[in-house]
């Protein structure tokens, strides 16, 4: 799929060099096309390792997508630097009168807290209400599905015994359902995180359908009825090394040392753990962005005034 990027986006030189097609400003302009409008709400702390990402996760399909990167206001980030974010997102008063095919609202790490104590909680709140008028499709991560969970429909997170990170085998529940479309019976996916929403909450909600679920790691994707609202539990985004990063900086901090489960080649962390998860990754965005976002969305966005 072409995505129109910033001209100068990093992510962008990488994704050419892994030859995904990506069209910057002034090449689309020229391309007599309505794309995709897709904004990022990154909560991530390494943006732009999450940028490039989601932008991998998206080029699977011949649609063309027109990505947006939302910043919070009410939080300063420590692992960006400001003028990066400065030069490539914009906060919410920006979009807020903008209508969008799909809003993706990332993981953070802040699960330890309740809720209300994070400090852009509010201004989360107000982009997740403005997200059921403006936007066809959101799709929650991680953190940001608890997050989604819990303000549309009230369900509470929950403190895991202890780190849930690895690789996870996952089985589909309903294979009809266009969004676990080509999936095999079971896949693994990545997880990384203390807290969980639990399955039971989940299921006993009437609003939500499961679409799957792991014995150790609890329900992986939910989902509204009618699509609007879509809930992944876990990072199927993340790259191969991504959770080896994550335990190594978690053993220079001394913190918790739970070792990734069924991902390092040997359980060793010195070695490169394989890479077996990418496939359902793609199949799972291409879905959304076909089934979700490219058939609901009306041809014409239009704006408030």
């Amino acid at each position: 799929m072409p995505i129109k990027t910033q001209n100068d986006l990093p992510a962008k030189e990488i994704l050419e060099n892994e030859n995904i097609f990506v069209v910057d400003e002034n090449r689309a302009i020229h391309q007599d096309i309505r794309p995709l409008k897709i904004c990022i709400l990154n909560l991530m702390p390494l943006k732009e390792d999450t940028e490039l990402q989601l932008l991998r996760a998206l080029s699977n399909t011949p649609l063309q997508v027109d990505i947006s990167f939302m910043k919070m206001d009410s939080h300063q980030s420590q692992n960006t630097a400001a003028s990066h974010l400065n030069k490539f997102y914009d906060n919410f008063d920006h979009f807020r009168k903008n209508r969008f095919d799909g809003l993706i609202i990332t993981g953070a790490p802040v699960e330890q807290l309740e809720f209300e104590e994070v400090d852009y909680w509010e201004e989360l709140c107000e982009v997740m209400e403005w997200s059921k008028t403006h936007v066809t499709s959101t799709l929650h991560i991680c953190w940001g599905a608890q997050a989604g969970l819990y303000y549309h429909y009230g369900l509470p997170k929950v403190r895991l015994p202890e780190k849930l990170t690895g690789l996870f085998w996952h089985k589909v529940l309903h294979r009809k359902e266009p969004l676990v479309r080509g999936f095999d019976d079971k896949f693994l996916a990545p997880n990384s995180r203390y807290t969980a929403v639990p399955a039971e909450a989940i299921k006993n909600c009437d609003a939500l359908y499961t679409l799957a679920e792991s014995d150790e790691a609890g329900v992986f994707l939910t989902m509204t009825h009618d699509g609007r609202q879509i809930f992944v539990m876990g990072h199927p985004e993340y790259d191969r090394v991504t959770l080896a990063n994550e335990y190594k900086r978690d053993v220079e901090k001394g913190l918790e040392k739970i070792r990734p489960v069924n991902y390092f080649t040997n359980d060793d962390p010195a070695e490169m753990p394989y890479l077996m998860w990418r496939a359902h990754c793609n199949i799972l965005y291409s879905n959304w962005l076909n089934y979700y976002v490219y058939q609901m969305t009306p041809y014409e966005l239009e704006d408030d005034a």
